[in-house]
Order: C-alpha cells, then structure tokens, then sequence
C-alpha cells in the first residue's frame, strides 16, 4: 500500500509484541478492502501505559489491540468501556471516541465466532475451562452469556478459580459457575462437556505438555478447543482426537478478535470469504501446512 498524509494508524501494545501475527491480520484486511491503514507493533513498558494511551490519542491514532501485560491496567486510561468488558476486568481493544479511547474485550468475540465456525454451542451445555487466568475470565463470561448449563473453572490455585465462578455467578445472577482443581479431572462426574483449555501449558516449544492427563477425562468429553496455536496441534487436541473427540486450536479465535476489532475501528463488516484469505494468509506467516 502508498502511506501518505491521509493514512490513519492502528496497533498493538504489549510487552513483547515482535512475536505478533496481528499486522499480518490488520494490513491484508486493509489491502483488501483498499482502507487507507497500516497498523504495527508498539513495545510499553508496564509503567508507561498511561504514557502511551494518552499518546496515541494526541497522534490521532485510530484504534489500539492491548497485549499482555497490560489488559487490566489500560482500563484506568479509558474514557468509556463496554459493559461486558468491565464485568470481565479485561480489554484488548481501544476505539477512538471523543475525548480519548473506549474498551472493548473482542477475545470472547473471537472464541463466540469460532465456535459457531466449527458447530459447537454453548446452550444448555456442560462447559469446563481449564486454568484461570484473563483468558479463562473472559470465556467464562461468554459461557454464561451463551447460556451455558454450568461452568466449572479448573485450576491448580482454587482461589483463582473461586475468584472467576464468583465474578461470574454476580453477573449471571445465578450459580452457574463452579471452582474446581485440576487434580479432579479424573474423577469428574460430567458427560458429554464442552472443555476450552486457556492455559500455557502445551505452548511451543513444549509440544508434548498438557495440564490435563486423565484418559477418563478425554473419554466423558464431547469436544475441546485449545486457546493456543503455536503448535497447530496441541498435546491436548491429540488426547482428545485419540478418545475420538473433535478438538480445535485457537488460531481462529485469534483470526476473529482482530476482525472483530477491525470492524469496530473502521465501522464496517468483514465477509467470511474475506476472514477466510486472511485466516490462510496467517497459517503462512506461522509455517503451517495441513
């Protein structure tokens, strides 16, 4: 594309952010679309993000993705947030408003149209998140949003957990969600559940590590999404392909968020044929054939 004069930016903040396939995402939409954007990284510091937030908004950038570390701490530097966003404590989009940035939480946008990509619902449905971190926190609220049976967080710290199903249960009004440690997922007494495994373990270079090895907890299961993408196929995805259970990663649910965002910065809609180029173009950026 020609920057010039009228080109307006987009990016993303975090700490680190070289590793980030989002400009891969961000400018082929915009090539596509023929949007005069260009989006990139920019590296900040835990104690600069008020700095950069407030810098951003003085160059006239358009929109920002929030990477860790700094989903939480960016909502003090906000003018405006979305409600579901503040629920869940976590944003990772920022769209240029009057007087400064609103925040949004597209992660659980991104999971809500890869599970509706792959046929998965969450109505009325068992749902087990294993860990308990931002991303689980996220999920579960998507979870009771979706109307989800009973939602139980799995994690090694039960506090952690406890803290996420009583976040939960407040915004829901009701006990849907439940605390519970890793170490009973052999004994866990459910059928047919819904598992999205949030936590790191798993991630390259240490492919062949799972938080959960229980075979009985593969074999009651109905299927599994695995939030990491890097490998393409998890430890986790393996177990629970050998118990013959559809499992999925989360390199889709990475692909919806930056639409998700796109869509709210440029005020427009991303065609599933356009999602799918993108979706190709991003499995290339990270080495992968299927």
């Amino acid at each position: 594309m020609d920057i010039n004069g009228t080109t307006r930016v987009c990016g993303l903040i975090g700490n680190p952010v070289a590793h980030s396939i989002s400009p891969v995402i961000h400018n082929r939409l915009a090539g596509l679309r023929g949007d005069n954007l260009v989006y990139a990284t920019f590296k900040v510091e835990a104690g600069n993000v008020a700095a950069a937030v407030k810098g951003a908004y003085a160059l006239d950038i358009l929109g920002l993705n929030v990477t860790v570390p700094h989903k939480q701490a960016v909502i003090d530097e906000l003018v405006d947030i979305d409600e579901l966003a503040a629920a869940i404590g976590a944003v990772n989009t920022l769209v240029r408003t009057e007087g400064g940035f609103k925040g949004y939480n597209t992660d659980i946008l991104g999971l809500d149209r890869e599970l509706s990509d792959v046929g998965i619902s969450l109505e009325d449905k068992c749902v087990v998140i294993i860990g308990a971190g931002g991303a689980a926190r996220a999920i579960a609220f998507l979870c009771a949003g979706k109307k989800a049976s009973e939602i139980y967080i799995m994690n090694r710290t039960l506090e952690k957990a406890q803290n996420i199903a009583d976040a939960v249960n407040e915004y829901a009004k009701k006990d849907i969600a439940k605390a519970a440690g890793i170490s009973e997922c052999g004994s866990f007494d459910k059928k047919d559940y819904i598992v999205i495994q949030t936590t790191s373990v798993g991630l390259h270079p240490h492919d062949d590590e799972t938080a959960v090895t229980a075979d009985e907890f593969y074999e009651n299961a109905a299927a599994g999404v695995d939030i990491i993408y890097n490998p393409y196929e998890t430890m986790f995805m393996k177990l629970m392909k050998k118990h013959g259970k559809p499992a999925y990663n989360g390199l889709k649910m990475l692909l919806y968020q930056g639409v998700a965002a796109y869509e709210l910065w440029n005020d427009c809609k991303i065609s599933s044929d356009m999602a799918d180029i993108i979706y190709e173009d991003m499995k290339k950026e990270l080495g992968i054939s299927e």
